[in-house]
């Protein structure tokens, strides 16, 4: 339960609400969900913490080591009537290099999940860990240092063994600028260690300090400072372990249409034709028993969503994802298609700039959100396939959620008070960007944006829309003075609510909300990185929780559940909450 603030608060917070005539959060949150104890929509224009509770007195971490996972995979008995077959796999496009660390594209993590394996892995179709090309990992009693144990007898496709250098020398080249192997001066900038891991080699706030080789299988990372999920992170999808020796032969062209990619995992490269498709081969000395299960993987390059499914059906391909919730009926009574879904494990939301200055205040950003009817706009672009709460993270980290609201309360006159109370009576005008591209959190960004148009207009916001190419769209909405409102989305990179919250509300994270700032989630974010705990860490991500609910700077608006289809004559695949996952248990039978 989360605690009350001390008394001197709270009567200073009751007069508050007798002298500004505010509305309380009561009246604002979703039904079915109990009344918030916090306080109400502050009255300061500006974008500072709003009154919130204090947080709860934080735990030191944890001096137990993190518990060893268990190190032996458990075999997997192929099917008695597998003849090993060919897989051919739609995907939504071409990947941009086979290189890890090298690359943020979901195309690309497709390809190199069935090449490469990671230290960690998440267990399939879930965001459980469980070990990968480590057997176990635990952290000092300080918790900067982790020490990993590496699987032996584990081989790359080129013959050439696994462990500790070929390790260091794969996050060496992630992390250390000067390392000769990075080719950075050939367009290497591995921009995504840098995003998860705080800088490069001798950055003041790179997270990695050093790397410590104790034995030939026993490999230390040791942290600038406590962080609790190093294990979670080096296990999301873009490090796998390539082979350093077909990194040195390949050079700068490593991982490129025209050369090499090796890895430990369970297919291996064969052939890139750019363009149309790559093709790899079964592992035969793959170190987990019986697998993979197919001899041939095809991954095939159909942007076109339509095309896709037309491939599915004629059986061109087997099995396809990124399909969008109106396909659903195209599948549901097929007897040779079958529809599965991914886990879901995103947020589509609405972020609103307060640089602008009517955003500036939080109760017209609270307006916005109740003006807004959240469960009409997801039930008719998702059909289904998504739910609406007010929580930032996806239903599967409900562990780390506050149990104070469930929703945004659909209540246009409220909206319209509270933007009376905010000075805008006569309401604003705003410009509202929306993405000119499917994502699998907005089926169809257009007819979404003109729904939340359509909502804001009844309350007095007269909405414009406008939008951009993709690329673009990205990196136009982090210059000065921004967008004033766009959609955008998130897919997890990781099991942990620090993915969501640290990505986009962390130091560095806000240049898209006008440099938006709120201290007491900033320390609550570094609080939870160092602890161990997860009672602890659970109510630490609680509070950050009902923090973004009252400032509403980023609102909700769907988690969805991405939908795909297969062929009916496709078995053991399990997708990935996290977007993309290895099809070492697929198999045509």
């Amino acid at each position: 339960m989360r605690r009350w603030r001390p008394i001197l608060l709270l009567v200073a917070f009751v007069l508050s609400i007798v002298l500004s005539n505010c509305v309380s959060p009561s009246n604002w949150i979703g039904k079915n969900t109990p009344p918030s104890p916090t306080p109400t929509v502050s009255q300061s224009p500006s974008p500072s913490p709003s009154p919130t509770p204090s947080p709860t007195p934080t735990p030191s971490p944890s001096p137990s080591p993190t518990p060893s996972p268990t190190p032996t995979p458990s075999p997997t008995k192929p099917p008695k009537d597998s003849k090993g077959r060919t897989i051919v796999y739609g995907a939504v496009g071409q990947p941009e290099n086979l290189e890890p660390g090298n690359i943020s594209d979901r195309e690309s993590l497709v390809v190199q999940k069935q090449i490469y394996n990671r230290l960690v892995e998440y267990k399939l179709g879930t965001i459980e860990l469980e070990p990968g090309l480590a057997t176990d990992w635990e952290a000092s009693r300080n918790s900067r240092v982790w020490t990993f144990k590496l699987r032996q007898g584990v081989k790359f496709h080129d013959g050439t063994d696994f462990d500790a250098e070929a390790v260091k020398f794969n996050v060496e080249r992630w992390w250390n600028r000067e390392n000769k192997y990075g080719y950075r001066n050939k367009d290497r900038k591995y921009q995504i260690w840098a995003d998860l891991f705080g800088g490069f080699k001798g950055d003041s706030k790179s997270l990695l300090q050093d790397i410590v080789i104790k034995d030939k299988y026993t490999i230390q990372f040791v942290l600038k400072q406590p962080l609790s999920i190093f294990p979670a992170m080096i296990g999301s999808g873009y490090f796998g372990i390539a082979s350093p020796t077909a990194i040195k032969k390949a050079g700068s062209k490593y991982g490129r249409d025209s050369s090499i990619a090796v890895g430990t995992g369970p297919f291996k490269f064969k052939e890139w034709r750019n363009g149309k498709e790559i093709i790899l081969e079964k592992n035969p000395k793959y170190w987990k028993p019986n697998l993979p299960l197919a001899e041939k993987v095809i991954v095939r390059f159909i942007p076109d969503i339509a095309k896709r499914l037309t491939m599915l059906k004629s059986g061109e391909i087997d099995f396809t994802s990124d399909l969008v919730p109106k396909q659903l009926e195209n599948l549901v009574g097929e007897a040779n298609l079958k529809s599965i879904f991914r886990p879901s494990f995103n947020v589509g939301y609405l972020s609103l700039n307060t640089n602008y200055k009517p955003l500036s205040k939080q109760k017209v950003r609270i307006a916005i959100a109740l003006g807004i009817n959240h469960q009409k706009i997801v039930e008719k672009n998702w059909q289904g396939l998504g739910e609406s709460d007010a929580h930032f993270t996806p239903p599967l980290l409900d562990w780390s959620e506050s149990s104070n609201f469930g929703s945004y309360k659909y209540d246009p006159q409220l909206a319209k008070q509270l933007l009376r109370e905010a000075g805008y009576a006569k309401g604003f005008d705003l410009e509202l960007w929306y993405m000119k591209i499917f994502r699998p959190y907005y089926p169809d960004p257009k007819a979404i944006a003109q729904a939340i148009a359509d909502d804001l207009g009844k309350i007095g916001i007269k909405v414009t829309l406008k939008t951009k190419p993709w690329k673009d769209y990205l990196k136009d909405r982090q210059k000065s003075p921004g967008f004033q409102g766009f959609i955008l989305g998130w897919t997890g990179e990781y099991g942990d609510p620090d993915n969501f919250y640290y990505s986009h509300f962390g130091p560095n994270a806000t240049a898209d909300l006008g440099r938006w700032k709120n201290n007491q989630i900033l320390r609550l974010l570094e609080t939870g990185r160092k602890t161990q705990n997860q009672d602890a860490r659970a109510r630490i991500y609680r509070q950050v929780d009902q923090i973004l609910f009252e400032e509403a700077v980023r609102i909700p608006i769907v988690h969805s559940q991405p939908l795909l289809g297969k062929r009916a004559n496709i078995q053991g695949w399990k997708p990935s909450p996290l977007g993309s996952e290895s099809f070492e248990t697929v198999d045509k039978i």
